[in-house]
């Protein structure tokens, strides 16, 4: 089956969209995207994710090709179409395709930006076997740009992290800066030491994850202790469970770093429960 996909005000299949290009996001990485999951047909934290496509617009001073609402639509629009249970809904502003290249940004009055989502059919998401036996991740050098708060289309960098992770036999990696944990290459890291649960701080170091906030404010809900302070991979591998979020993964416990076991090399019961609560309370939010 032929997916529908949207660019620029059309709903085509897939093999008929185009993008020009000179479109800046092909030429220079200037775009933005985001990543909202579906679950039972319906769309996880919209909200969130629509809050920091405007903030990663508005700190690139680019335009928003549409309203909110005219994006919840359209998302909406095609999740009926190709018939997603579960998924995932890709979203991609650019600054448009101005018609020569040039290191100068465009008037946006004569260049509109560019558009586009298409959906990932993704069966068996929130059930993911992976995440009852865990993940392994390696540590490697941060050597991402300083602007990681900002949702943008960069991710060569996060490509290779996973392909290093991969060579070494392991799942993903975690991005390490003058010695401390920053992310994981396209997820938020986490470990838990009796009933608190340490994660990097907010800054302009790492990505403000949708998924990040949501289940440090259910682990509050929960009584569990959380500190947003720097940490070492020395102080991940000490602990009694690690875990990732992202949009894609939700919780997803780690069960080994760089080698070392964590805990008893399984998945932990707070990551575990933690997930359980986030799929329960994302459901009940879905729209």
């Amino acid at each position: 089956m032929t997916r529908t996909v949207y660019v620029n005000g059309e709903y085509l299949p897939e093999n008929e969209a185009k993008v020009s290009i000179f479109d800046r996001a092909f030429l220079m990485a200037d775009g933005v995207y985001e990543v909202t999951s579906v679950l039972d047909g319906k769309l996880i934290d919209f909200d969130g994710h629509a809050v920091r496509l405007q903030r990663s617009l508005d700190e690139l001073d680019m335009p928003s090709p549409c309203t909110m609402d005219e994006l919840l639509e359209i998302h909406r629009e095609l999740v009926k179409i190709n018939e997603i249970e579960e998924g995932m809904v890709y979203l991609q502003v650019t600054r448009g395709a101005p018609d020569d290249r040039d290191f100068v940004f465009p008037d946006p009055e004569t260049t509109p930006p560019t558009l586009v989502l298409f959906t990932q059919n993704k069966p068996g998401l929130a059930d993911n076997p992976v995440a009852q036996k865990g993940i392994k991740v390696i540590s490697i050098d941060d050597q991402r740009w300083g602007r990681r708060d900002i949702k943008t289309v960069q991710l060569l960098y996060p490509s290779m992290g996973k392909m290093m992770a991969k060579k070494a036999g392991a799942d993903d990696a975690w991005l390490v800066e003058d010695g401390f944990v920053t992310e994981g290459t396209s997820n938020n890291a986490y470990f838990i030491k009796g009933n608190t649960i340490v994660t990097r701080g907010l800054s302009n170091d790492i990505l403000h994850g949708i998924t990040r906030a949501a289940v440090l404010r259910f682990a509050r809900e929960a009584q569990m202790q959380v500190e947003e302070r720097n940490f070492t991979i020395a102080e991940a591998q000490a602990a009694d469970e690690a875990f990732i979020t992202s949009a894609s993964t939700f919780v997803m416990p780690v069960v080994e770093i760089d080698g070392a076991k964590i805990g008893a090399g399984v998945p932990g019961s707070n990551a575990l429960r933690l997930r359980e609560i986030y799929l329960d309370e994302s459901r009940k939010a879905a729209i």
